[in-house]
């Protein structure tokens, strides 16, 4: 399955745990490789839950685990309403960063509250001890300035004058390992378009550059309201598409896009 781009291997695990003694990262690296594997950004497990309809587990194709995705959550939203429950459209996901409550539209669209931004330096984690917004950061001789958000997971949110300029594949890797981020983060540079449209390129922590990224545009938008650059409701335009994202102060933040299911078939577990 897809969202915009960014894809997935998806294994429903909810009736028989065939994976539960395996190594989920080495699996994942085998799977998500696309020459030696399928091919993916990564291995999204749905599991029982006692708390919530099923559990999510992310697994990066480097093998690192996540503690949650926005486009992924779409993903097995549609997939658990349209196997499990037609008739169900608001569903309650438990994941590492807590129940995310996704609801599946028509037209395959789905709508996810992404719960409460984290602004904390502690909880997001971000070594500063200010409030993280504008923080200077060099790096390869590149001088950025960041403002951190958690969305569960860690982002760094890089407003530049043009995306034309930024080399993704040079600067995300520096940032998400750069000593400031002691679980690694997620980077989205950002090039506003107008108050409610802006353009991101996304280096995700586990997995390099993405298509697209439900919690960076999250933190995209929770980023620039704080810094007075958005308004409410904004697209997000990302290299594979658009979300919509909705934040009013203090409240949840809301998440729209779509979740495909490009194929089914067989893995021969080795």
């Amino acid at each position: 399955m897809h969202g915009l781009g960014n894809d997935f291997v998806v294994v429903d695990e909810i009736k028989n745990q065939n994976l539960v003694n395996k190594n989920l990262s080495d699996l994942a690296k085998k799977i998500c490789d696309r020459r030696f594997g399928i091919g993916a950004d990564g291995l999204v497990l749905l599991l029982p839950s006692e708390k919530a309809d099923f559990k999510m587990r992310i697994i990066n194709s480097d093998g690192s685990e996540a503690e949650m995705c926005g486009n992924a959550i779409r993903c097995v939203a549609r997939y658990y309403v349209e196997k499990y429950n037609p008739a169900k459209k608001q569903l309650e996901v438990e994941t590492l960063a807590g129940i995310i409550k996704p609801e599946v539209l028509e037209n395959n669209m789905v709508r996810v509250d992404m719960g409460r931004p984290i602004l904390k330096p502690q909880e997001i984690p971000v070594a500063v001890e200010e409030e993280p917004v504008n923080i200077p950061l060099e790096v390869s001789g590149q001088k950025f300035f960041f403002t951190a958000v958690s969305m569960g997971n860690p982002h760094a949110v890089i407003f530049v004058d043009s995306l034309a300029k930024i080399e993704l594949e040079k600067y995300g890797p520096l940032i998400e390992t750069h000593p400031l981020f002691p679980r690694k983060t997620n980077v989205e540079f950002v090039e506003i378009l107008s108050p409610k449209k802006v353009k991101v390129l996304v280096w995700e922590r586990g997995a390099g550059a993405t298509l697209a990224c439900g919690t960076g545009a999250s933190a995209v938008v929770v980023a620039g309201r704080i810094l007075g650059h958005l308004q409410e409701d904004v697209e997000v335009v990302l290299p594979g598409g658009s979300l919509y994202i909705t934040w009013k102060f203090g409240e949840s933040v809301y998440m729209t896009g779509p979740a495909e299911i490009v194929f089914k078939g067989e893995y021969i577990l080795i």
